[in-house]
């Protein structure tokens, strides 16, 4: 962490330049909570009864997703996030170096797009969450006033805190992950005691289809975060342990995702109408008993914070790569205004919260895909970073390339996105692929995406990696036993 960022509640005023070896003092560990924190979320509930209700899942099977969808998707943003500790920046400013500085600008646009939609959905949550306390509460009605005044007190509070910097954001997680461990097991017990448990292991099993699209829909929320994944190891050491930051990032959000998925199949035995409520969160206070509903919305809606923070704190970073000439915290105020202002269209005019939601899961996936697939093939051949040549967006930086473009990680970029997109399926895009073949079928158009993204990349011919300043002897001896170890 940064010295501006390690005083309590600092602005944190770095932007995307790459941070300098004496202030990079962070510790693995600190990705811990990060990660638990960015999956505190009851949408988790809503999409572990959806394995049942629509996708036809018994128990034992929801448990197999709920185990895998975060060991595949933060085993990957772990694995991105060691380009972090590599280059000490931001990840679309790193993606400067495999796109080149203008080529960046395409898969840029589209994360920065994406995350509008991400956070429109993390906020309307969050908005939700706010409304079915005060119901419970205080008796009072939502109505179409009462969903903008929440929605603006939500977007408000996450700009506030991922305006801050990455010091409030950690300092957030830590404290929500206590609270929110203690309030799952309450919610755990009591559904341990009031459910009846013949009715859920009586439940049939659905197809090996069914379980691996199942996966996929769990693990895209994951996915949204692999590009912003070194934006959370910039701080780390070189000499951070690659492996400690794999392992605790699919530690801190298998910690959260496999209780909640689990928790969500069990509910929606008892409840089906659990899958397709109108709004994602108001079913807790039905099924829970007072006592336990209004704190544990309180949490979620701490969660639902924290994970816009998150998002917007890197939203931040590639408004900034896109060209905007601001500071951070004000390039967060841009995706403020824009998820309000779609937030407001969602909450007043979208007719199913959670049938928009799944469908944008299916799309977003696929985008971020793309990037991951080059970035990640990249990294195979890259382990350090010009920051220098990052920060130069003029025809003298050494990533510069062939017009400002990379033309190998450009094509391969968007011939994979292409690709995905051919096989995926949604309740607002159908590819032509999306049937009678295995990837379609499995839901796995992401996954294809990232394989013919990466192996194309690989392929074809890349510009020569410009050698970055030579970083002093002992870190560039204990990064290469360290990696090693790792």
């Amino acid at each position: 962490m940064s010295k501006t960022a390690e005083v309590e509640g600092a602005l944190e005023t770095r932007g995307i330049e790459q941070v300098p070896d004496h202030e990079r003092t962070g510790r693995t560990r600190e990705l811990f909570p990060t990660w638990v924190g960015a999956n505190i979320s009851v949408l988790l509930l809503t999409m572990g009864a959806s394995l049942v209700v629509a996708y036809h899942l018994n128990l034992w099977q929801a448990l197999v997703v709920a185990v895998a969808a975060p060991v595949v998707s933060y085993g990957l943003v772990g694995l991105i996030g060691i380009s972090g500790k590599r280059g000490g920046a931001p990840g679309m400013a790193l993606s400067r170096a495999v796109f080149g500085q203008r080529g960046n600008l395409l898969p840029g646009s589209l994360i920065w797009v994406a995350r509008w939609g991400w956070e429109t959905i993390n906020a309307v949550t969050g908005a939700y969450a706010m409304l079915s306390i005060l119901d419970i509460v205080f008796g009072l009605t939502a109505d179409s006033v009462l969903d903008l005044v929440t929605l603006l007190a939500f977007v408000v509070a996450t700009f506030a805190i991922s305006g801050l910097g990455i010091g409030a954001v950690q300092k957030c997680n830590k404290y929500a992950t206590y609270l929110f461990g203690l309030f799952s097991v309450l919610v755990l017990v009591y559904l341990i005691v009031d459910t009846d448990w013949s009715k859920v292991f009586a439940h049939s099993a659905g197809s090996t289809a069914a379980v691996i699209t199942g996966i996929g829909m769990i693990a895209a929320g994951g996915v949204s975060w692999i590009p912003t994944a070194p934006d959370f190891t910039r701080y780390l050491p070189r000499t951070a342990s690659s492996r400690a930051i794999v392992g605790t990032s699919v530690g801190g959000a298998g910690i959260v995702v496999l209780p909640m998925v689990l928790m969500g199949a069990v509910m929606a035995v008892s409840t089906p109408d659990l899958a397709s409520a109108s709004d994602p969160v108001s079913f807790l206070g039905e099924i829970l008993p007072t006592w336990i509903a209004v704190p544990y919305l309180l949490i979620a809606l701490i969660g639902m914070l924290l994970i816009n923070s998150m998002s917007m704190y890197s939203a931040g970073f590639t408004a900034q790569t896109l060209g905007f000439k601001v500071p951070r915290h004000w390039a967060v105020s841009v995706n403020a205004v824009i998820s309000l202002a779609f937030g407001g269209v969602l909450m007043l005019v979208a007719t199913s919260f959670m049938g928009s939601f799944i469908a944008f899961l299916s799309l977003l996936a696929v985008a971020f895909s793309a990037w991951v697939g080059v970035f990640g093939a990249d990294m195979l051949r890259r382990t350090e970073y010009d920051g220098a040549a990052l920060a130069d967006t003029t025809r003298t930086s050494a990533y510069w390339y062939k017009g400002g473009f990379s033309p190998a990680a450009v094509a391969s970029w968007a011939i994979g996105l292409a690709a995905g997109l051919l096989f995926t399926t949604s309740d607002w895009f159908t590819g032509p692929l999306a049937h009678n073949n295995v990837v379609g079928e499995y839901g796995l158009g992401w996954v294809a995406t990232i394989v013919i993204s990466g192996l194309l990349y690989l392929a074809l011919p890349k510009p020569a990696v410009v050698p970055a300043a030579p970083a002093p002897a002992g870190a560039r001896s204990a990064e290469r036993s360290k990696t090693l170890s790792a």
